[in-house]
């Protein structure tokens, strides 16, 4: 998504600040074009959050198994090791 941007309000303050028109075009058009492929919305930004919201249970439930099964093999070495009776 890009971010609005009035690129004739930018020209407008960079010609007040001295810029020729030419300048202050060429300038806008280039902030322009920077802004609208880097930035990230606040759509961007919730979208991202949901799509977190949505994994953060799965993940919390791979890694609950992973834990018993973690212990379980570590359990099952202790008691299989030598003098552990």
């Amino acid at each position: 998504m890009s971010v609005a941007f009035d690129t004739l309000k930018f020209v407008e303050k960079l010609e007040a600040g001295g810029f020729t028109h030419e300048q202050a075009k060429a300038a806008a058009e280039a902030f322009a074009e920077a802004t609208s492929q880097e930035l990230a919305t606040k759509t961007d930004i919730l979208a991202v959050r949901s799509e977190i919201r949505e994994l953060e249970l799965p993940m919390t439930v791979k890694l609950g198994g992973l834990t018993v099964v973690a212990t379980g093999i570590i359990l099952a070495a202790i008691r299989y090791l030598p003098g552990a009776h």
